[in-house]
């Protein structure tokens, strides 16, 4: 993902967590926040350390984004997004990541038409 697509900083952040509107199921937790002014959407993504050591944590983070990446077309432009892993997101597979972002990006209401 390119630097540009990309929420780093913590003040970032908390914008995001307090005027942003969540949406969860039971492997994460969906912050999204509307930015008329940007030209597309920010993504920012918390593995906490209760999900894992640093390799799960970075594992679960590598499906996170290639799912982003795939869904990038889908998603609605301009916004900011936060995904917060669960504990369940650790033992995931790419494409039960994949079907469970999905689901709470589609609950949501900010992933358009999903292809299978």
């Amino acid at each position: 993902m390119k630097k540009s697509y990309r929420i780093k900083k913590n003040e970032e952040f908390q914008q995001v967590f307090k005027k942003g509107k969540s949406v969860a199921n039971r492997q994460f937790v969906v912050y999204v926040l509307d930015k008329p002014d940007q030209l597309h959407f920010r993504v920012g993504l918390s593995v906490g350390k209760k999900i894992g050591n640093a390799v799960v944590r970075n594992r679960v983070k590598r499906l996170l984004r290639q799912t982003i990446f795939e869904l990038s077309p889908l998603l609605q432009q301009p916004k900011d997004y936060i995904i917060i892993a669960r504990h369940p997101a650790a033992t995931m597979d790419y494409v039960e990541v994949k079907k469970s972002l999905q689901h709470v990006l589609t609950k949501a209401k900010v992933l358009n038409k999903v292809h299978k």
